[in-house]
């Protein structure tokens, strides 16, 4: 957690003190204190990552587990999809290949045409097996919203893996898809508000990606620049 810029800093310490204030304010129960675990520990792991720095690992680990179980009790199975795809794809990797998330500001690039065509392709691919599995493998009561958030993190994810920053397109436009997602959940009595408030606390992290000029994925050449004075 080391260097990371100060409106991060801030972001951490507003975030957790939202996500444990949300859950303690309500009837406290198994169901209320692993969203409250999982929204900590994913939270401070979505920062790490916005920092290029090594955090994700075993606390992405751990919330990816915590999301599984809440996510699969509110039948949103796209999202245990999407869960599981962060294991694979963000967290392992840190694991097992320490080195592959040295460096991660210095190897930021862009998509090209060409690329976002086969992510297009990727995008239609992954929301056709997900709206599928909501429908035929297990029924879903938001088959479509669950399917297409689901899609866009998974999308996102894999842009994180191969270290491009039109990831953070995706992280927004899922951002909202899931702060939808878990407040009509939420709504519909199938989970409590911790996960909806920890979405919209993602937004702003997202937002520090953008506008933050301390951040390398949207400010590469400030990022290096900083680095080495």
């Amino acid at each position: 957690m080391k260097g990371w810029t100060f409106s991060s800093y801030m972001l951490l310490m507003f975030g957790i003190g939202i996500i444990i204030g949300t859950t303690i304010v309500a009837p406290l129960t198994l169901w209320t204190i692993l969203p409250m675990v999982a929204g900590v520990l994913g939270f401070t792991t979505t920062l790490s990552i916005t920092n290029v720095r090594p955090l994700n690992g075993v606390f992405g680990l751990i919330s990816a587990i915590i999301y599984i179980i809440v996510a699969a009790k509110a039948k949103n199975f796209a999202d245990v999809v999407l869960q599981l795809s962060y294991i694979v794809l963000l967290d392992i990797p840190v694991l097992v290949m320490p080195s592959w998330a040295k460096n991660v500001g210095q190897r930021v690039r862009k998509l090209n045409l060409r690329n976002w065509g086969l992510v297009a392709i990727f995008f239609v691919i992954v929301y056709a097996v997900l709206y599928l599995m909501d429908t035929r493998l297990f029924i879903s009561p938001r088959p479509m919203l669950d399917a297409f958030a689901g899609t866009i993190g998974i999308t996102g994810s894999l842009l994180a893996t191969l270290r491009f920053s039109d990831q953070y397109y995706f992280w927004i436009f899922q951002g909202v898809m899931s702060v939808i997602l878990w407040g009509v959940t939420a709504m519909q009595g199938d989970a409590n508000l911790t996960l909806f408030f920890t979405y919209i606390l993602y937004l702003a992290n997202d937002g520090i990606s953008l506008l933050d000029k301390g951040v390398a994925w949207f400010h590469k050449d400030t990022y290096l620049k900083n680095q080495h004075s």
